[in-house]
């Protein structure tokens, strides 16, 4: 059973991120304020459970939450001001459309850049330890997964209703062939190995 909170009796944000290992797409992030007495033994780290519990755990997190927000940097953004910057931005744009002012933030990994005047603690692997974080992570994740899939009818050729974007051999072959989409990320290495197979 994951924690309920780090500090007791503050009104703390749970805040974490899905794509940033991506080569096509936006970043996601969601912050997510629980009830200090809010349980579930299901909820744990997105990338622990399957689609169907994701979805299932999304409804539960939305209607229980005290409050909860997703903010998103395009690929354009993330060209511009890196990948590291664009996932503190797309937390950031969280956190400013929350309904409730957190007094504190839990940030999943280990580097954050301060929110203005709300203090922050970072927790490497926090989707694993505490449920707000890992109910941000499954708001990101579920709601990218949804983005990449609408995505994916505009260009099905690049595979995103599987790959979500991440480098897969697929996903970097249709990149050789067919040449990056508007929503490819430039800034990154797009093919890869491949690149040296074809040359």
């Amino acid at each position: 059973m994951l924690l309920p909170y780090l500090n007791k009796g503050l009104i703390e944000a749970g805040c974490d991120e899905a794509g940033r290992g991506c080569l096509a797409g936006s970043v996601y992030a969601a912050a997510v304020i629980l009830p200090p007495d809010f349980k579930n033994e299901l909820l744990n780290d997105s990338k622990q459970l399957t689609e169907k519990q994701r979805y299932l755990l999304r409804e539960v997190v939305e209607k229980e939450s005290i409050a909860w927000a997703v903010g998103v940097v395009t690929p354009q953004e993330i060209d511009k001001i890196n990948i590291l910057n664009a996932s503190f931005l797309a937390m950031h744009r969280a956190v400013d459309q929350l309904k409730i002012r957190p007094e504190h933030l839990i940030i999943d990994g280990n580097r954050f850049k301060a929110y203005p005047s709300i203090p922050h603690t970072t927790v490497i692997k926090g989707d694993g330890k505490y449920l707000s974080i890992a109910a941000a992570s499954i708001l990101a994740k579920t709601y990218r997964d949804d983005y990449m899939n609408g995505l994916h009818e505009e260009f099905p050729c690049y595979d995103w209703d599987h790959n979500k974007g991440y480098p897969t051999k697929k996903h970097r072959a249709a990149i050789a062939v067919n040449g990056p989409s508007p929503y490819h990320r430039l800034s990154y290495n797009l093919l890869g190995d491949a690149q040296l197979e074809l040359f």
